[in-house]
């Protein structure tokens, strides 16, 4: 919502400056966002005056000025406007000034090869106004080399505010005034309430037909003004609008705008020439179409509301005016609708047409259904104001509902929910300032809200209105009481999984990411879904119509995208749901991670060594490890098993469980066949973790660590080679070393596996790398022989393999 500072000051009469009427606007609930000022981009331009004007050599329809700048020597600028005159005084734009209406910045140029140092600018070239005809023409005694903007008295402050969908009482100037007003900073200038007495029956009537459903239109008044004269609104007209973004039409068009952003009253206005026979509203028919005031053509079915009328449908009620029945600079006689909609239903039509109106906006919000005879009036006014013209009677159809919102208000519940202390004289004056009417007397009194005010509906809300007048800076501190105790942790332990894992992956040089939780058909089905449960029955487009039942293809297709831009090493992870059915036990917590390219861990990009290389399956491992190491998995319990799913590279991709049938992760180079059937470009590498797959602590955890068991012994290495079958795992004859001697074992590495000249067909060498670590003396030989054999034995047993010689 946008005003400008003496817009305001129309409605509220107050000393405040722009400083303090920001702050107060904010302490208030209406959080200003921006303060901008239209003087800031026009700065540079200055008022100039025409010396000589010369009929350019190479042009006919060009002319040479001599432009006194008001400073130095005269300009020459070449003009190729109709007015461009010896003696006009108009506004100059020298080299390095930004027009906005052009989004240019000038400079110096030959035009048919005559310089010029500039251009005098014309009103649509400074976002003044749509005029372009020629150049700005000032009066003679504009003073030559000052601020045209400041001349002008365009540097007037633009205020911006953040409404919260719950205040459509100040979607209006005069609404953001009352608050003021009723915070101490100024007095509201009461709106008129004037009615104009029509001297004629309105010769169209309306009639509100819904056949029998609910009503989409609650009330409807119109009226007709006829012999008026349409043209450009007046200038102060024209700069209100500007000042706020919105651009001047005529003037029957403006005075809507303008009471749309004054009162909160959104209207309408059609050509009564146009329109043949009465009005009716009522709803679309499947197959009619309108072409909108915004150039587009819209077709209705029967959920969306329309005023017709016998030529077929003339506008979409409450949202946008149709060209058929548009006002123009040829109409004489207007009528002019206020009417009032159903919000829910102005909400549902804007979705489905995906129009984005100022009338949408503040209808499916709710506005002033008391006010809608008075802002016809309103509206009547201004018309035989500035279009003159003859009034007809005043007409309405349907009525208008009334608000009789009451509620039983113990004054008690202001120290209840808030804990300020107030008088109840004090809280009757903030509540009445808003509009509140309130009877009865004692502790408790009757509170009717005003019809302005549709978000008002208990108690509650009528604390919340009167501290945010009488400010949040009355409310007291009261610090929460000590208990005495350490608290007990607030986090589920799937919360704390989910922030320990996303500290990991980001420490690994991962950038997190959010992607749809809806892929396409196709893609669900490669990587493992495509369940008939999980498809939405009202998906967002072909592309996003079931439920993920993994996190990889938003992924994948993320890092894509960074690639398709210029960033091809991109390392991505992302946190959330997947799917695989439609019951809550389907509903999975899962992180998940994509490698692309070359980034690694210790960096991407080329390297002068030439040793950066493709990410691999032995990076994402890490990165799967390191994930389950921060949520509390044994990694060093886990196994390595290679049957990942067919969207992994097969021999380069493995799970992580713990045990035989919980997997906790999977990782792998992704599969040149997924990548193609996605259209998207490797290497990838990627993995998955099921935080919900590791089992949840047993009784309390304790929070502090283990006594540390360091020795100041030498460790021990031997290493060992074993020829064992070409189909055994190497995981297998790792977890058969390791439970050889859990006491001084402390770490078994794979580091050889060959396969050749000296080994069986069938056969292949695994070697190990094995440390001892002594913690209460030495060892001597004979038992590290003894290990040793311990060592042997359990993998003969398990692999069926020999010690190679």
């Amino acid at each position: 919502m946008k005003f400008t500072l003496s817009w305001l000051k129309e409605h509220l009469d107050t000393d405040a400056g722009l400083e303090e009427i920001v702050e107060r606007l904010t302490m208030i609930g209406l959080e200003v966002e921006e303060v901008t000022n239209r003087a800031d981009r026009l700065k540079p331009f200055r008022i100039a005056k025409v010396l000589e004007a010369e009929q350019h050599p190479n042009a006919d329809r060009l002319r040479v000025l001599k432009v006194d700048t008001g400073e130095g020597d005269p300009v020459q600028i070449v003009c190729g406007a109709p007015n461009a005159r010896a003696g006009l005084v108009g506004v100059l734009g020298q080299p390095g000034d930004y027009v906005p209406g052009l989004d240019i910045t000038l400079s110096v140029g030959k035009i048919r090869d005559v310089e010029s140092f500039g251009m005098m600018c014309s009103e649509r070239e400074l976002e003044l106004s749509e005029e372009h005809d020629g150049i700005i023409d000032l009066p003679e005694d504009a003073p030559v080399g000052m601020s045209y903007a400041e001349w002008a008295g365009l540097d007037e402050p633009v205020i911006e505010i953040g409404l919260t969908p719950n205040r459509p009482d100040c979607t209006g100037v005069h609404g953001i005034a009352r608050d003021l007003a009723a915070a101490g900073l100024g007095k509201l200038k009461e709106r008129s309430r004037e009615q104009i007495r029509g001297s004629y029956p309105c010769p169209v009537d309306v009639k509100l037909d819904f056949a029998g459903t609910k009503a989409m239109c609650k009330a409807f008044g119109l009226r007709m003004v006829r012999n008026v004269k349409n043209g450009p609104s007046p200038q102060w007209l024209q700069d209100r609008l500007t000042a706020i973004g919105l651009r001047p039409i005529n003037i029957l068009v403006d005075i809507t705008n303008y009471i749309t952003f004054d009162q909160g009253r959104p209207l309408h206005v059609f050509d009564a020439d146009k329109v043949s026979g009465d009005l009716v509203v009522r709803r679309g028919q499947r197959g009619e179409t309108l072409e909108g005031l915004n150039g587009k053509t819209y077709e209705v079915d029967e959920t969306i509301c329309v005023i017709s009328d016998d030529n077929g449908i003339e506008s979409l009620g409450g949202i946008l005016g149709g060209v058929p029945s548009g006002c123009t600079g040829e109409t004489v006689n207007v009528l002019i609708e206020s009417a009032l909609w159903d919000e829910d239903d102005i909400a549902s039509t804007g979705r489905k047409l995906g129009i984005n109106t100022d009338a949408r906006y503040r209808f499916e919000r709710g506005v002033d259904p008391d006010y809608m005879m008075p802002g016809l009036e309103y509206a009547t006014r201004m018309v035989l104001d500035l279009c003159g013209g003859e009034a007809s009677e005043a007409i309405q159809a349907g009525s208008v509902p009334e608000s009789s919102n009451i509620i039983d208000f113990p004054y008690s519940e202001i120290r209840r929910l808030s804990g300020v202390e107030l008088s109840h004289a004090e809280a009757n004056v903030v509540l009445k300032s808003l509009g509140f009417w309130i009877s009865g007397a004692g502790d408790t009194v009757r509170v009717a809200a005003p019809s302005w005010r549709p978000d008002i509906e208990g108690k509650a809300d009528l604390v919340e209105e009167v501290v945010r007048i009488i400010g949040l800076d009355r409310v007291p501190l009261t610090p929460l009481p000590r208990q005495g105790t350490v608290g007990q942790k607030v986090l589920t332990t799937s919360q704390i999984r989910r922030g320990k894992s996303r500290r990991a992956l980001a420490a690994r040089g991962f950038n997190e990411a959010v992607t749809w939780s809806f892929i396409a058909r196709d893609q669900a089905e490669l990587f493992g879904g495509g369940n008939a449960a999980l498809a939405l029955a009202n998906p967002i487009s072909h592309e996003m119509s079931d439920m993920r039942p993994s996190l990889l293809p938003g992924l994948l297709a993320a890092a894509q995208r960074n690639a398709d831009r210029g960033f091809g090493d991109v390392a991505l992870f992302e946190i959330g749901q997947v799917f695989e059915d439609d019951t809550p036990d389907g509903q999975k917590m899962v992180a998940a991670g994509v490698r692309r390219g070359t980034a690694k861990l210790q960096g991407a990009g080329r390297h002068w060594s030439g040793a950066s290389g493709d990410v691999d399956v032995f990076d994402v491992r890490a990165d799967a490890e390191a994930a389950l190491a921060a949520i509390g998995a044994p990694v060093d319990k886990l196994q390595v098993v290679a049957d990942a799913p067919a969207t992994f590279h097969p021999g380069r991709s493995g799970c992580l469980k713990l045990g035989p049938k919980n997997t906790l992760a999977v990782f792998g180079e992704i599969h040149p066949r997924t990548l193609a059937m996605l259209d998207i470009e490797g290497p990838l590498a990627a993995f998955e973790i099921y935080l919900d797959a590791l089992p949840q602590p047993k009784g309390k955890g304790n929070r502090s660590r283990g006594a540390l068991n360091a020795s100041g012994l030498m460790p021990v290495r031997r290493d060992f080679a074993f020829l064992v079958a070409r189909d055994i795992s190497a995981e297998t004859l790792l977890k058969a070393a390791r439970g050889a001697e859990k006491t001084l074992i402390s770490e078994v590495t794979l580091f050889d596996i060959y396969e050749g000249k000296g080994v069986p067909e069938d056969r292949k060498s695994v070697a190990i790398d094995v440390i001892l670590q002594p913690r209460q003396k030495t060892l001597t030989d004979e038992e590290i022989d003894a290990v040793s054999a311990r060592i042997i034995a359990n993998v003969e047993k398990a692999t069926g393999g020999t010690l190679r010689g």
